[in-house]
């Protein structure tokens, strides 16, 4: 193993090991009594089982040898990623009862989409649909009538989501079962060249709406590296996905199979196969530093810096931003894919994908191989892909060279030395960036701030020319606790003009960007939020602040006394009212700060009475 890699993963293990204990300790008393459905009184097993469509379904889950098999999914009919779940749950359960056993659709998760909210209201519940998600796998689970669970959910929130519900119940077998994306609309940089010209009114709505729809344009997920995507390529690196699975575009034959067989793998993970694998025993220490890895290799979204910890936490794991600007220092970049690049993941997938990264960072001694994975010990089995031989699943060794250096190379070849995920800290507290898609030229920014409390003030003062200038834009009242931590996905064209017409920009939020990221500097996820008091809450326009992805700067250049003396500006008093959010006050209330995952489920989570 490389040396910082085995030194983290050694710290991780240290400082989770009485968290990890009780919830290792939790997970094993679940399981020691065996299929609870045997244990359920007589009117209870009727309720459970009085669905099923066949007398003979009815027969088998009588029989505690056999394998009951929980299916969550995420289904949605208006969102083009989860749209095919539509139709897997059928082919789940002629998979299982193939083989005898038994499926049983226990709960639908809401399915979120991002790419519909961004910018409006409806964002504010975003993050907070990731803990109703979770909550919503426990009660889906809560029935105690199943002995293995295949999740099936794609999209930004969700897979955080499930996973944290799912960990809960980690005493349980599970495979998580991707849709795949959509097929390749327009180049996304064509898409990206409209958007900004948009922005600064030399574009039509018209023309804006026709290059969108010629992107996002069928059922799967979008085909750009944002927040869904990067969460497949976790799953699939932890071995929660069957191997080269995450980017088969859906309806396909070799989709289908492959969620036949993640039907087909999961029975062989129960305690009826006698080769018993639960979740919380794939999710370790080493799996959580393989995601890391696998994001900063990548160039994967920053909403990861949020959802790794928060799902870390529900399996007793302690994982800090350190850890992952640590992995991220010395993991190289091996993949451009838009917006860190202009190919999307279809190409990424065409010219080696997942199986190719998989075999060149174990190689380099990045990734931990002696893992559990669905597939059972070792994760050098994910360096295969999939292909259907006279309709029938195989799996081969993935290639060992890329096809297309432009998009995915070597660690020997990498893009850059390092995974461009950095902490940021200083007297207005503490960060994240992610300079991959910055250029260097752009990556330190010295200038007057200009203060806002919501994107679309700055979008006005753009359209009013008020931003012709160098400045560090601060969009403050944007965390957890004050607003739910909603994307700031508008700013990002505006900011991209005024750095594309020479101004030296930068944004200062407590909130987040698009989970993308981009090409300007920005520095997201402070923390302390300004509702909680935060230093943002004392900066005002023209002070001078420092951002600075090299060195790790975030500072406010005014005399220190002066700055602290100030007085505490209060958020604007309309913060979530409408379009349901007030309904998500009390979680917004009970988030913790961003480095903790911005979750209401903390370390503390086994005391929640």
């Amino acid at each position: 193993m490389h040396p910082r890699i085995q030194e983290v993963t050694e710290r991780l293990i240290e400082r989770s090991r009485p968290t990890r204990q009780r919830y290792l300790a939790q997970m094993a008393g679940a399981a020691s009594d065996g299929p609870q459905r045997g244990k359920l009184q007589c009117a209870n097993f009727a309720h459970g089982v009085a669905g099923c469509g066949s007398a003979d379904d009815k027969q088998r889950l009588r029989l505690m040898d056999e394998a009951n098999v929980a299916i969550v999914s995420a289904y949605n009919d208006m969102l083009s990623a989860h749209q095919p779940y539509q139709y897997f749950p059928d082919l789940i359960k002629e998979a299982l009862r193939e083989v005898g056993s038994i499926g049983q659709f226990a709960g639908g998760v809401p399915a979120m989409c991002d790419g519909v909210t961004q910018g409006e209201a409806g964002m504010e519940l975003s993050l907070a649909s990731r803990e109703v998600i979770a909550m919503a796998t426990a009660v889906a689970l809560s029935h105690n009538m199943f002995d293995g669970a295949l999740y099936l959910g794609i999209c930004d929130k969700i897979i955080p989501g499930l996973m944290i519900g799912a960990l809960r119940f980690g005493h349980l077998p599970s495979v998580f079962v991707p849709g795949g994306p959509m097929t390749s609309g327009i180049p996304n940089k064509q898409k990206a060249e409209v958007r900004q010209r948009y922005a600064e009114g030399k574009a039509s709505r018209e023309e804006l709406l026709e290059s969108e729809m010629a992107s996002y344009h069928s059922p799967g997920t979008c085909t750009f590296y944002g927040t869904a995507n990067t969460n497949q390529v976790v799953m699939e690196i932890m071995g929660l996905h069957l191997p080269g699975s995450s980017f088969v575009n859906p309806y396909t034959p070799l989709r289908d199979e492959l969620t036949r067989e993640a039907a087909r793998q999961i029975t062989r993970l129960t305690p009826q196969s006698g080769n018993y694998v639960p979740l919380c025993k794939i999710v370790d220490e080493k799996s959580i530093i393989n995601s890391v890895v696998a994001l900063n290799a990548t160039g994967g979204s920053t909403n990861h810096t949020l959802h790794i910890p928060a799902f870390a936490q529900a399996a007793g794991i302690q994982l800090t931003w350190q850890d992952m600007a640590d992995i991220s220092a010395v993991t190289p970049t091996l993949a451009k894919v838009y917006p860190n690049g202009q190919a999307d993941v279809n190409h990424f997938h065409a010219c080696g994908g997942v199986p190719f990264m998989v075999r060149t960072l174990l190689e380099a001694g990045l990734l931990h191989e002696d893992v559990y994975t669905v597939l059972g010990k070792g994760l050098s089995q994910y360096t295969k892909e999939p292909f259907l031989e006279d309709g029938k699943l195989v799996w081969r060794e993935g290639p060992e060279n890329s096809l297309d250096e432009a998009i995915l190379r070597p660690v020997e070849r990498a893009f850059s030395p390092e995974g461009g995920l950095r902490v940021l800290e200083g007297n207005l507290g503490r960060g994240v960036t992610k300079i991959s898609a910055v250029a260097p030229e752009h990556r330190v920014v010295e200038a007057p701030a200009r203060v806002f409390s919501d994107q679309s003030e700055l979008a006005l003062a753009f359209k009013n020319g008020e931003l012709e200038k160098d400045f560090v834009a601060v969009v403050r009242f944007q965390g957890p606790k004050a607003n739910g931590m909603p994307e700031l996905h508008k700013l990002t064209p505006f900011l991209g003009v005024l750095q594309d017409r020479g101004y030296k920009v930068a944004l200062v939020t407590d909130g987040r960007m698009s989970g993308a990221s981009g090409k300007v500097p920005a520095a997201i996820h402070v923390c302390p939020e300004a509702l909680d008091g935060g230093p943002l809450c004392r900066v005002r326009d023209g002070d001078v602040i420092r951002v600075d992805g090299e060195t790790g700067e975030l500072r406010v250049l005014v005399d220190q006394a002066e700055f602290d003396s100030r007085d505490a500006i209060s958020a604007p008093s309309d913060l979530g009212i409408g379009c349901g959010r007030e309904l998500f006050g009390f979680l917004r209330a009970a988030f913790s700060p961003a480095e903790k995952g911005a979750s209401v489920f903390t370390e503390e989570l086994e005391a929640l009475k």
